[in-house]
């Protein structure tokens, strides 16, 4: 699969397993996404993002989301859409 960076991770939430990320590009809910920094490589699909504490579909360039994800993440870590 071809990786297209579309943003970085700004800040994690370890409690509740929440990273917010910083969008470049868009983002849309079935998206597979892989979150890659010098000790993090996770793949996964985006089942849910917020904005702002509302539930969204779909992201645009400049949002800053909120997505569930499936292990620990840090700040400046990449976030790739896999296409």
């Amino acid at each position: 699969m071809e990786r297209q960076e579309i943003g970085r991770v700004v800040h994690f939430y370890s409690k509740i397993g929440v990273a917010i990320i910083q969008l470049d590009s868009e983002l849309n809910v079935g998206d597979r996404i892989a979150i890659v920094g010098s000790t993090t490589d996770i793949d996964q699909i985006v089942k849910s993002m917020q904005v702002e504490h509302q539930s969204i579909e779909k992201a645009s360039p400049g949002d800053l989301v909120g997505l569930k994800v499936k292990d620990r993440v840090r700040e400046t870590d990449t976030v790739f859409k896999l296409v």
